[in-house]
């Protein structure tokens, strides 16, 4: 498999990113097989590992950790941090300096580790001056726990804001931003993927099958629908007329992608990592079967053709529902703008 830079950061990584979230209760709940899932991705080779601390509140990690031993120094480790690991504790989470010295503790200890190459931060907060956060995450640096970090969901304004406040505080900077992107959901390509590439960071994407809507399961007239306890319901209410336009555009890009001789899944995850401000796609198996499927897309290049009727089934920079855009959610929305 190619190697891609990170960045401007001199590291190496996969197109394909092994997405951790569903290894555990909230997914597989077999840790042996989430083992040997992991092992084989990195088998196929894949060296970019992205998990965090709130998947099934911390068994993820954990399962990393021991699928890692004897092969960390060959993996670049991703994780997280900012969800509350404690509903009861609004102080179990965030971006304060409070939070960030025990999280990585604690995520470290998981992961059977003693430095994270890329620490996130999962969300961007109203609530949390940035400097705050990027000055705890820059001890860690200088600490030697944490190699380099990197945003998830923030709009481009908030990539700016956190590229100034970095150099002219002399912090640490994020080199890395994660934000949602498929065929379904090309918000980013109006704003933050310009904004992303200006800052020579690199961009890794989630959801490449947009929650499963890609996956080639789920098409018109199909008994079921697309579900995942680990996303808004909005996102798959049938009902809605914006899920309606994503089921009509999901029948025209199966029948584009067998057309083209690929499954749905190949040419969904080809589409993203085939997009130059792409670094890699982190890819989310849950079974074996799954990881499968994604692994081909790694050798895919779509043509110019291809990409053209893509762009006319959904148009460039459009998010088919909104509701699929998860960066910038605290910012004032339309209807909030005249109160």
């Amino acid at each position: 498999m190619e190697r891609r830079h990170l960045g401007r950061t001199g590291v190496h990584v996969s197109p394909l990113c092994l997405g951790a979230m569903m290894f555990g209760p909230w997914g597989n709940d077999d840790r042996a097989d989430s083992i040997r899932i992991i092992h084989r991705a990195l088998d196929a080779g894949i060296n970019f590992v992205d998990t965090a601390d709130v998947y099934s509140g911390g068994v993820s990690e954990e399962i990393v950790g021991q699928a890692l031993k004897g092969r960390r120094d060959d993996v670049v480790l991703a994780t997280k941090f900012f969800m509350p690991m404690d509903q009861h504790d609004p102080n179990r989470g965030g971006g304060s300096r409070r939070w960030v010295v025990r999280a990585v503790e604690d995520s470290l200890r998981r992961l059977g580790t003693d430095y994270i190459d890329l620490y996130q931060v999962h969300r961007p907060s109203p609530h949390t001056d940035v400097e705050e956060t990027l000055g705890a995450l820059s001890d860690l640096v200088h600490q030697g726990k944490v190699r380099y970090l990197g945003s998830s969901s923030y709009s481009g304004s908030q990539i700016v804001e956190a590229q100034w406040v970095a150099r002219e505080r002399n912090l640490q900077r994020f080199v890395t931003e994660q934000p949602p992107y498929s065929l379904l959901v090309r918000g980013i390509e109006e704003d933050v993927l310009p904004t992303v590439l200006r800052h020579g960071m690199a961009t890794l994407t989630y959801s490449p099958l947009a929650g499963g809507w890609l996956s080639g399961r789920w098409r018109k007239g199909s008994a079921s629908s697309p579900t995942s306890s680990a996303r808004p319901p909005a996102r798959f209410d049938m009902r809605a007329p914006a899920n309606q336009r994503k089921l009509d555009a999901v029948e025209e890009l199966a029948l584009l992608a067998e057309e083209s001789g690929l499954t749905l899944i190949e040419m969904a995850v080809a589409f993203v990592i085939n997009h130059p401000g792409v670094t890699a796609a982190i890819v989310g198996p849950r079974t074996m079967e799954q990881l499968e499927a994604f692994l081909p897309a790694a050798d895919v290049t779509l043509s110019a053709d291809v990409l053209d009727r893509i762009d006319e089934i959904v148009a460039p920079g459009v998010t088919v529902n909104p509701a699929d855009n998860s960066y910038g959610d605290h910012e004032l929305r339309p209807g909030q703008r005249r109160r």
